[in-house]
């Protein structure tokens, strides 16, 4: 995938989890949802930003391995939200699609640049 394209979909992936965190209501479990996913759903496009001037091959497999990691936290908020059903976002499967699809890409991108590491 080019670096450009992906970098957008992980900015408007961030720009989708803003509208779920919003979404949500002002409750306990809403807020402290909210909270975490807002941390974990916005913080992939900017480590990916960092991982394209990584300075060294193993420098950036850690910095996509970081995003990884934080899709999947995202991924596990995305379903805690939909099986409480927290909130009217409309968006919740279209964000667990993407979130999915986001995951593979990222599996697979480190597992190649571990194996060119070699």
């Amino acid at each position: 995938m080019v670096p450009q394209i992906l970098e957008e979909r992980l900015i408007d992936f961030a720009v989708t989890i803003v509208s779920v965190v919003e979404s949500l209501p002002n409750s306990k479990a809403g807020n402290h949802i909210a909270i975490q996913l807002i941390r974990s759903g916005t913080s992939p496009a900017p480590n990916y930003g960092e991982a394209r001037s990584a300075e060294s091959r193993k420098d950036f497999v850690h910095k996509m391995k970081i995003a990884l990691k934080e899709l999947r936290e995202t991924m596990i908020w995305l379903n805690t939200i939909e099986r409480k059903r927290l909130g009217p976002c409309r968006e919740i499967p279209a964000a667990m699609a993407e979130c999915n699809e986001l995951i593979a890409i990222f599996v697979s991108s480190t597992k190649t640049a571990d194996e060119n590491a070699l």
